[in-house]
């Protein structure tokens, strides 16, 4: 049997798929068709065969008279669902999510979360209330029911809503060069860091260590992987001159922790919201920009030179955003992020991507003077051409 999420739609179903003796897969968990053909797509990437999927019958979960009770929560007049409107984020966050139209056509995202969330839930949602009182926009807060509460239990389920906010599609093949969005990511960065200020849902003590990370991976993957660590072993060396002994004394800030293009709602001209803060927390205070950074160039790596990048760290270098000593790091710690991305597609037996990212650690490797002085951190100083 396996088990996987649907990305298919708003959904995000818990598919369960079971070979049957007659050779077919039933596919048990699926909300509407789109899921049997995700299960077809993943049965067939996994296994290099393909096989009839068929769905086993399946009541709906919740119909709209559970809908209606479960809104009242929020003193919000359910009206019907949108299937067709895709909330942002990840579904695999969720056990299910609907965009939901009130009788006031105000829009909503309800969704279902597993009982054991229940207190990382309530840090994000405490997180982003806070920075809401601190006067932080482009951010979307959850909305608080009956009694006070965010979160509301109906039955057996856990619930919680947020506002629906529709977004401009991303182009693919130009969004990572478009100049205009440096300012806005720089900017909500910028305002990030003097909102959170005083922040008292994490401690210090609770820090991310990607040193550690990265160390406790080598050894997974010389254990299971050992036909990688020629490669890794490259990386780790770099880091090793000069990046893993400052690590532990680099400057801590409150981070969102996943920021990236996909975890941000776009306008056409701004940030409508950031979302996703599950990894929210104290981290050394250049992680953002660098998973930014990092994740734009493995889309493809001419974004490294392109006007999106350079705009970022040059426009955050110009703001004094972090103390010299990160910068000095900074090529470094986009490397060093590589490797939570890396544990990903080792986790999920992506050979492709596992191959891809190593090349991608070992491109900045080989390119990283060139990328410095395009970024504007040459020796931890800004250059000329970036003022």
């Amino acid at each position: 049997m396996s088990d996987f999420i649907c990305l298919s739609c708003p959904n995000g179903c818990h598919l369960q798929a079971d070979l049957q003796p007659d050779g077919t897969v039933r596919v048990q968990g699926n909300k509407c068709d789109k899921g049997l053909a995700f299960a077809h797509a993943v049965i067939k990437k996994n296994t290099g065969a393909a096989a009839k999927v068929v769905a086993a019958q399946v009541k709906p979960v919740y119909d709209d008279i559970a809908l209606t009770q479960i809104c009242t929560f929020w003193g919000v007049a359910f009206k019907k669902t949108r299937p067709t409107l895709m909330p942002a984020g990840s579904p695999e966050r969720t056990l299910f999510r609907v965009v939901i139209e009130d009788d006031q056509q105000k829009f909503f995202v309800l969704e279902r979360i597993r009982p054991a969330a229940f207190h990382a839930k309530m840090k994000i949602i405490k997180t982003l209330e806070f920075l809401s009182r601190r006067g932080l926009s482009r951010i979307a807060p959850y909305w608080m029911g009956k009694e006070e509460q965010y979160i509301q239990e109906y039955k057996d389920g856990l619930w919680q809503l947020v506002p629906f906010l529709p977004g401009e599609e991303l182009d693919r093949q130009t969004y990572l060069y478009d100049g205009w969005r440096a300012k806005v990511l720089s900017s909500f960065l910028i305002d990030l860091r003097a909102k959170s200020d005083g922040i008292a849902l994490y401690s210090l003590d609770e820090r991310f260590s990607i040193k550690k990370y990265v160390y406790t991976l080598s050894a997974q993957i010389k254990a299971r992987h050992p036909e990688l660590m020629s490669e890794v072993g490259r990386v780790i060396s770099f880091l090793e001159a000069g990046f893993m002994p400052a690590h532990d004394s680099l400057p801590v800030a409150f981070c969102h922790g996943d920021y990236h293009p996909m975890n941000v709602i776009w306008g056409t001209d701004d940030i409508k919201a950031v979302i996703d803060w599950e990894f929210a927390g104290m981290k050394p205070e250049m992680y953002d920009l660098a998973n930014m950074v990092g994740c734009l160039g493995i889309e493809h790596p001419s974004s490294l030179t392109g006007d999106l990048v350079i705009g970022l760290t040059r426009q955050l270098k110009g703001a004094r955003l972090f103390e010299e000593v990160s910068w000095d790091f900074f090529l470094e710690f986009v490397i060093a992020l590589r490797f939570a991305w890396l544990s990903e597609w080792l986790r999920k037996h992506d050979h492709e991507m596992v191959t891809m990212e190593l090349d991608y650690m070992a491109l900045l490797v080989d390119n990283k003077d060139e990328l410095k002085r395009l970024w504007g951190i040459n020796n931890g100083s800004l250059t000329k051409e970036a003022v």
